[in-house]
């Protein structure tokens, strides 16, 4: 690249087929609002009309969405894929029973229960059940967790397939099986395809994303002053940490500053582990976290996150000379 400004990399999570100008443009604008939440508001045309950095959203999506492909979203989940759903249900549901105990949140814990319940119920029948049986329990488990007053509402058009089958995504990036690693190496080539790396680069990667970005930017050989995960499923524990790579799981060593965000509404997240779960780079470099509490439907979306100004604002910052 001939230009000496710095790079923005977007890396986005789980989900369906994206139009990689459109959320480019979408995260660019919520971007924008978080600045203008932030008092920011020289920066938003510096933003949106490239001056402040060369933009780049990695798409991936097509990797996982078309059939015959690696990740292929075919409409029905393999024999392998259950095992892992069943066990990142059960960490999500451990995370959220900590951050909604009975005597203060009797609705959640309920929801949390009946939840516990069905998960429970399908994993105990899972060897007499084939593996369709076990599919329809464990979407009436993410049937259940929809009820959070949180996401009620989102159920109107996310319903318990569409949750279970993008947190499969999970699960397919992370299978270090031969031919199914391919999935993930393609992955990070898509990610990092085109960065330059004698220049700043700033990532701000989502859900699924964040997985992706740890393990590109352990391969990564330019700076990165700003590494921001939102809503990440790093923080789920065991089920997504004992599957990284490298191992024991640390900070990359090229990162200037880690700043992780979540919200509480966020089902996909449970509770801030990273700076404990995660070692800290060589430098020291660990993550950061902070909560944030978005407002309507869903939100677990990258651009409920960027539209705070306490998110767009160290973005901006790490950006500008």
């Amino acid at each position: 690249m001939a230009t000496g400004k710095p790079q923005l990399l977007f890396v986005h999570g789980i989900g369906d087929l994206r139009h990689t100008a459109t959320d480019r443009r979408r995260w660019l604008e919520a971007l924008a609002a978080g600045a203008r939440d932030a008092e920011m508001a020289d920066a938003i045309s510096a933003l949106t009309q490239g001056w402040l950095a060369d933009v780049t959203f990695a798409n991936y999506s097509d990797l996982f969405n078309r059939r015959g492909a690696q990740g292929d979203a075919g409409g029905e989940l393999h024999e392998h894929e259950v095992p892992f759903l069943a066990e990142l249900l059960d960490s999500m549901l451990e995370e959220l029973a900590e951050q909604f105990p009975f005597e203060s949140s009797p609705q959640d814990a309920r929801v949390i229960r009946d939840a516990r319940f069905q998960l429970d119920a399908a994993v105990q029948e899972r060897q007499a059940q084939g593996v369709g049986d076990i599919a329809r329990r464990l979407v009436g488990v993410t049937t259940t967790m929809l009820r959070f007053p949180g996401v009620r509402q989102a159920a109107q058009w996310m319903n318990g397939w569409a949750v279970l089958s993008q947190l499969a995504q999970v699960g397919r990036y992370l299978d270090r099986r031969t031919r199914k690693a391919e999935l993930g190496t393609a992955i990070r080539a898509r990610v990092l395809d085109g960065l330059d790396s004698d220049r700043p680069l700033v990532v701000v990667s989502h859900s699924l994303g964040t997985v992706v970005a740890y393990e590109a930017l352990h391969e990564y050989e330019g700076a990165v002053p700003l590494w921001m995960t939102l809503g990440s499923p790093l923080a789920l524990g065991a089920v997504v940490l004992d599957r990284l790579v490298p191992t024991p799981a640390a900070c990359p060593a090229n990162v200037a500053s880690w700043l992780n965000f979540w919200d509480r509404d966020d089902i996909v997240v449970g509770r801030p582990h990273l700076a404990d779960w995660i070692h800290p780079s060589r430098s020291g470099v660990k993550a950061v976290t902070e909560r944030v509490d978005s407002r309507g439907l869903w939100t677990h979306t990258a651009t409920k996150y960027l539209e705070h100004g306490t998110v767009a604002r160290p973005v901006i910052e790490a950006l500008r000379p």
